[in-house]
């Protein structure tokens, strides 16, 4: 079992590199920032695997504290990006 946790952690890391491209090539600002999103959720998911593969349960209590700074990003990102125009009908 151990080998699917290797070869899962082997493709979570080819996403972080696919990522890192994102974020350096662009396009627009909202790219970059779902790239740097991906970091965070990956990351958590690298972490689990670490600390199974390894028996590490601080790891664990990491990937928790990860996630929770990723779930933060994210609404940051949303409440920057996202405006709602005067004549828009999805008024709160």
């Amino acid at each position: 079992m151990t080998w699917v946790y290797a070869v899962t952690l082997l493709i979570l890391l080819i996403s972080l590199i696919v990522g890192v491209w994102r974020v350096i090539q662009g396009p627009r600002l909202a790219d970059r920032l779902l790239a740097a999103q991906l970091f965070g959720t990956t990351g958590v998911a690298v972490l689990l695997l670490l600390a199974e593969l390894q028996s590490l349960p601080a790891a664990r209590d990491t990937a928790l504290v990860l996630a929770l700074l990723a779930m933060l990003a994210a609404v940051a990102f949303v409440s920057r990006v996202w405006k709602v125009r005067p004549d828009s009908e999805d008024r709160p």
